[in-house]
Order: C-alpha cells, then sequence, then structure tokens
C-alpha cells in the first residue's frame, strides 16, 4: 500500500464522518443544468467542453493536492524567526548592532535638547527601533566650566522608562561624544 492509497483510504473515511453528520445532501438544482456564471460565459464564446477537456488532461500530483487541501507548517521558517528573536534578546548582539536612527545635538540649550530627545525616542520606539545613537560631543567648546549636554543625555536616559541598557561606542563612532541606547519593549 503506498501513499496514494493512504491517502485515498483517509478521505473517503473523513467523507463519510461527514456524510454521517449532515446527512446526504440535496439540492434543488436539476442535474446538468448551467449555473448563472456558466449561461453568461457561454453568451461571451467560452466553451465549457474545451474547458472540461483540458482539466481532464491535466494530472494532479496526489500529494500537492492534499498539500493544497491540508496545508504545511514551515518548520525551518520558525526556526529562522525564533532565532532572530533570540538574537534581538541577546544582549551583546544588540550591542554591537549598528544604531538604527541618530540624533545629533550639537548647539542646542538643555531644554531644547531635552524636548528634541524626548521626540526622537518617541518616534524610534514608534518605528520598533531596538538601538539609538545619541550624539551629544564632548564639551570642549561649551563656555563655562562644565560640559552641559552629556551629563544631560545621562540623566534623561536614567529617567526614562522608554530606554535600557546605554554606553559608548568606539573612538570611530563617536567615543565619549556619543552615547547609544537599546530601547525596552
Amino acid at each position: 500500500m503506498d501513499f496514494g492509497d493512504i491517502l485515498s483510504q483517509w478521505e473517503g473515511e473523513q467523507k463519510q464522518q461527514r456524510q454521517k453528520k449532515t446527512g446526504p445532501q440535496k439540492s434543488n438544482k436539476k442535474a446538468n443544468a448551467l449555473t448563472k456564471e456558466q449561461r453568461e460565459l457561454l453568451k461571451q464564446g467560452y466553451s465549457l467542453e474545451r474547458q472540461m477537456n483540458e482539466d481532464n488532461s491535466r494530472r494532479a500530483n496526489p500529494i500537492e493536492v492534499w498539500l493544497n487541501q491540508h496545508g504545511t507548517v514551515d518548520k525551518d521558517k520558525i526556526n529562522d524567526e525564533a532565532e532572530r528573536e533570540n538574537a534581538l534578546n541577546d544582549r551583546e548582539y544588540l550591542k554591537n548592532l549598528k544604531p538604527e536612527a541618530v540624533i545629533d545635538l550639537h548647539g542646542l540649550t538643555r531644554d531644547e535638547a531635552w524636548s528634541r530627545l524626548d521626540a526622537f525616542v518617541t518616534d524610534a520606539q514608534r518605528r520598533s527601533y531596538r538601538k539609538i545613537l545619541i550624539i551629544h560631543g564632548k564639551g570642549m567648546h561649551t563656555t563655562g566650566s562644565d560640559p552641559v549636554l552629556g551629563p544631560m543625555v545621562r540623566l534623561f536616559i536614567e529617567k526614562d522608562k522608554r530606554l535600557g541598557a546605554s554606553g559608548h561606542p568606539d573612538r570611530n563612532g563617536g567615543g565619549n561624544g556619543a552615547t547609544w541606547v537599546l530601547l525596552r519593549r
């Protein structure tokens, strides 16, 4: 007994069970009567005989028919999605991930920087970004004695519940003049 025989036997049993539940189906349609759509197609020159001959000449693969009726589960796709989700939850992977959005706060006052940073984080969260980069500078051009934007950014990150781990990129990415931040989900 091959797969096709097993499949045919199983489908027959399923059909019998459905008929037991619902009983025999009765139709008010006359035998071999054309439907409204078929009559319209005939008026337009469509040949039912030609279509039936074409349908009969094509042979369906029983496995494809069964798969089309019952569907399949793509285990590779599910596994790839699970791996990608695990990678996004892995802290080291996120630290090495390239920032998905960047904001430059150079030249802004403390209050301007705070409001722009709040709007930026809101937008990044709405877009489901995982990592952002905030460029604030090192404070070398500050007229006072202490830098302004660096400590303000640290305070903002500490107070905002939407933000998680943070750190400074390497020297090529801005060093101490920039801060990367992971957004919480």
